[in-house]
């Protein structure tokens, strides 16, 4: 393949048709958001056939690496964009988990591009019509990726799916620790007193949070479940942007997708049942035997990283549009997760 695009404009017919094995004729793009990356939406045409119904899809959602060369180095320093396309690259096509099709996916330096199924063109839901999961569809949703968890407790098993899974996750907490003490200075009339005692114990003591939130029985997990990367499908949760998947603790993903992706109103009056039904399936489908007591001591430890989580609501990418209204979710699940929790008493008691 030539070099990756960079840019719509790098988006030929000759790339195309490089990448996805057919000739395109045309390309013309329907719309380009930015946030934490670019997102593209293309229109495509094929040789020989007016709308390339039977030669591929008349559409695609592109995913492609900032403009913006600090930003783009900051993205490749997390490696989120290698990440993803190796996901869809290896792992996407041998799960059960709803996720979306994926025709090409590569990644070179600080450059990534992900071809993903426009998934517009069907009746799905998205952020900000779908402002939180159900108690119905999030059971289903825990039981998915209970499976998921389950498959990949074993080292064998990622090592020969994912085997770039062994390479070291980049550490960032020092660096998140300083920008959480920007954001609290910044925002102060803005912020709970709770978030702001989670926030400063997380600026006092990143490395400890970061240790506690990786630590337990190691499997497979998404790593950002929050509402704005989870969509709906005929009532199926479906899950996108895996740029975050590592090794880590099953109770990470549950705990997260809880607190940042279930309806607030239906995660507090279904939270325990949500936890034991995904406890369950976790154990039905041969994976680790947590008790509920030490899954619920984890949840309320788990869900400080809401305030990491809302980092979103204060970056510049995200200032405007649907950005906005995402920060605000994602901020109002935070408070609400942290104060049902009782968080702060919870970190309180686990640092001594």
């Amino acid at each position: 393949m030539p070099t990756l695009p960079s840019d719509p404009a790098d988006l030929t017919p000759s790339w195309l048709s490089d990448a996805l094995g057919t000739e395109v004729t045309g390309v013309e793009v329907l719309d380009h958001a930015f946030a934490t990356n670019q997102r593209v939406r293309i229109g495509l045409e094929y040789a020989g056939l007016a709308h390339g119904a039977d030669a591929g899809p008349a559409s695609l959602f592109v995913k492609l690496a900032p403009t913006d060369p600090a930003h783009r180095q900051m993205i490749g320093a997390t490696g989120m964009g290698e990440r993803e396309a190796e996901f869809f690259s290896d792992v996407a096509g041998t799960v059960d988990l709803l996720v979306p099709g994926c025709p090409f996916a590569a990644s070179e330096g600080d450059l990534f591009v992900l071809l993903l199924e426009d998934l517009t063109v069907r009746d799905c839901q998205f952020f900000p019509e779908m402002t939180g999961v159900g108690a119905d569809a999030a059971a289903v949703a825990l039981e998915d990726l209970a499976r998921f968890h389950a498959r990949f407790e074993s080292d064998a098993e990622r090592d020969q799916v994912a085997p770039w899974l062994r390479t070291p996750t980049r550490r960032m907490s020092e660096a998140t620790a300083g920008l959480m003490r920007m954001v609290l200075d910044a925002n102060a009339e803005r912020l709970s007193p709770t978030y702001v005692a989670v926030g400063e114990l997380y600026e006092q003591h990143h490395a400890w949070f970061d240790e506690i939130w990786h630590a337990g029985p190691p499997t497979y997990i998404h790593g950002d479940l929050h509402v704005g990367n989870v969509y709906l499908d005929a009532g199926r949760v479906g899950f996108v942007d895996w740029g975050l998947s590592r090794t880590s603790t099953h109770l990470r993903d549950m705990s997260y997708f809880l607190t940042m992706s279930v309806d607030v109103e239906a995660r507090r009056a279904n939270e325990r049942e949500l936890i034991q039904g995904y406890l369950d399936a976790l154990r039905a489908a041969g994976g680790h035997d947590y008790s509920f007591a030490d899954a619920w001591a984890a949840h309320r430890l788990q869900a400080s990283y809401t305030v990491v989580a809302t980092f979103l609501a204060y970056m510049p990418s995200y200032a405007s549009g649907d950005g906005v209204a995402l920060g605000d979710n994602l901020l109002m699940r935070a408070n609400a997760a942290i104060d049902d929790l009782e968080v702060v008493d919870a970190v309180r008691a686990a640092l001594g």
